[in-house]
């Protein structure tokens, strides 16, 4: 089975899992619960129709049952830690707060679809080209900068701890190797070297 499935499946779930807490909670009169159905979601279903639409050909490799259900699965499964918090504590959120993460998901979202779209639409028509215009003028990982803001916008709605943590071990086990890995294979290109010195590897003019 390709890893896409494994990963369009949990994300697209999330909605219905949310939607359960939120009836077993009967968290109906919260909007902090249910802003946070609409950000986390929401953002699965965008993700799901991304993936027919404009998908990461990573996500096509096959990989086992056994690592689509532990890994993939059980990794994602870690991102409903925060909704669970929001659902559980009965989380009451001011409303400046509520906005500052409302705003945070949607410049993640404006990063991560808009990123994935120029890299589509470029290959698409030069395969193989070293993108460094758009988006990736900004970041080499411009994908990765628009999730890390669509987690913490979802995340920090718990007003906990965990979810920050959860958001910290994916950037430090997953996204930063990926990262590495593919500052490497990019270094095959001439320009690579004076792209990589003008540009961040994640948050642009930062880091």
């Amino acid at each position: 089975m390709k890893m896409r499935f494994f990963i369009n499946t949990h994300k697209g779930f999330t909605i219905l899992v949310m939607l359960g807490l939120m009836v077993w909670f009967r968290r109906w009169d919260n909007p902090t619960a249910w802003i946070y159905v609409a950000l986390h979601g929401g953002y699965g279903l965008l993700w799901v129709a991304k993936s027919r639409l404009f998908g990461d050909r990573d996500w096509e490799r096959p990989v086992s049952w056994p690592a689509g259900i532990g890994f993939y699965w059980g990794g994602l499964t870690l991102y409903w830690l925060g909704g669970f918090i929001v659902f559980w504590r009965d989380v009451t959120a001011p409303a400046w707060y509520l906005a500052m993460c409302v705003f945070l998901f949607m410049i993640g979202v404006f990063f991560v679809f808009g990123s994935d779209m120029q890299k589509f639409t470029t290959l698409a028509a030069r395969p193989g080209e070293l993108i460094t215009t758009g988006f990736f003028r900004l970041s080499r990982n411009p994908n990765y900068f628009g999730e890390l803001l669509i987690y913490l916008g979802f995340g920090l709605l718990a007003m906990h701890w965990l979810p920050v943590a959860v958001i910290a071990l994916a950037l430090a086990t997953f996204w930063i190797p990926r990262m590495i890995k593919k500052d490497r294979s990019l270094a095959r290109y001439p320009e690579f070297a004076a792209y990589r010195r003008r540009t961040r590897m994640l948050v642009p003019f930062v880091m």
